[in-house]
């Protein structure tokens, strides 16, 4: 793993090594979406891993989708996130905030309007949510107009100038998880006639829109983007244009000198060849399932830049202290995920304890 230990830029930072963390859910926000007061003490903890993406914070009510996840476009939210960045740059760490439109991937229960979700068509995912009656389907999305996809796309803007304005180092657009900007790429959830549906040209369209509105606002520099080609989830399916619409996302991408592009890697080893070819910045490779002596396979194949980690960080607050002292680590207790208190979120033990 020498090559991990290597320093790396990404955008405007200058990071010490290659590790970072993932963005992941942790359901520990309060009601309004102001993140939870020991969220600045979870972030702080994992500082060492130099590069903290946070888990998704949703632009708008619309945005939100699973019970008690932040968001990033009220005062309050500004004044939590805030409290986040600040603890995490005195522990010597930065923070990319991610911004996360669940599009149709919603339920009314879980969100402080308690509207119908939004999507780029009227179709079901066709899977169940957890709410707080209970797992529930997920009932049928209303179709945006394009005037009001229009409207989101301003809703990331604003979100990404919130974020930085709470002194986040920069936000990743997440494009990925089957969420809403994969919901316009993908083939069975995305069935418009207009120019946001249809071609792959139009399909790719409300992603491009959001990455420029991002970048101009808050500088490429401080700008990532996450895509998971070909990854199942939330009942999509990109169909088999799916390979091509990234062929023709990521180059429009690559043209905005963004950050980042953070891929969650499905095994498909072609396409990350491909991308790496067509990404000229710093690339971001979550290769699911791989064992812990592979954390380094990629970089150290020229195949990316940077390996994001999840569980590993998330059970391990001084992750990097240990893999570099050969330290034993602590099992991710999937039971505390999401929700709860200070169990499972920042009671994980470290080796100087």
């Amino acid at each position: 793993m020498t090559q991990l230990w290597s320093p790396v830029n990404v955008g405007r930072l200058k990071l010490s090594h290659r590790l970072a963390m993932a963005p992941m859910t942790r359901s520990r926000a309060k009601q309004d979406g102001t993140p939870g007061d020991l969220s600045p003490v979870y972030y702080a903890q994992r500082a060492s891993l130099g590069l903290l993406i946070s888990e998704g914070a949703q632009p708008s009510d619309d945005g939100q989708g699973y019970l008690n996840t932040p968001g990033i476009y009220t005062d309050s939210h500004i004044a939590g996130w805030r409290k986040v960045a600040d603890q995490v740059h005195a522990s010597g760490g930065y923070l990319f905030i991610q911004l996360m439109h669940v599009g149709r991937m919603s339920h009314p229960d879980n969100t402080p309007h308690h509207r119908q979700p939004v999507g780029p068509s009227a179709i079901a995912p066709g899977v169940p949510m957890f709410t707080v009656n209970g797992m529930l389907d997920i009932p049928v999305p209303r179709e945006l107009s394009a005037e009001e996809i229009k409207m989101t796309v301003q809703d990331f803007r604003k979100a990404a100038a919130a974020a930085i304005q709470a002194g986040a180092d920069g936000v990743e657009i997440h494009g990925a998880n089957g969420y809403l900007i994969q919901q316009f790429i993908a083939e069975n959830s995305n069935k418009r006639s207009d120019e946001y549906g249809g071609s792959i040209e139009n399909r790719a369209r409300f992603a491009i829109e959001v990455a420029e509105a991002v970048a101009k606002e808050i500088g490429p520099e401080r700008t990532g983007f996450r895509i998971s080609p070909g990854v199942p989830q939330g009942g999509l399916d990109e169909g088999v244009s799916g390979p091509d619409v990234y062929k023709y996302l990521i180059p429009k991408l690559a043209k905005l000198n963004l950050a980042y592009l953070h891929l969650l890697h499905g095994g498909n080893e072609e396409l990350l060849r491909n991308i790496r070819s067509l990404w000229p910045t710093a690339l971001l490779v979550n290769r699911a399932g791989r064992p812990l002596e592979s954390l380094s396979v990629d970089i150290d194949a020229g195949l990316a830049d940077v390996a994001p980690v999840g569980a590993w960080a998330l059970a391990n607050p001084d992750l990097v202290e240990r893999l570099k002292s050969g330290a034993p680590l602590n099992e991710a207790d999937r039971s505390t995920y999401y929700g709860g208190d200070s169990q499972g979120y920042t009671d994980y033990p470290t080796i100087l304890k």
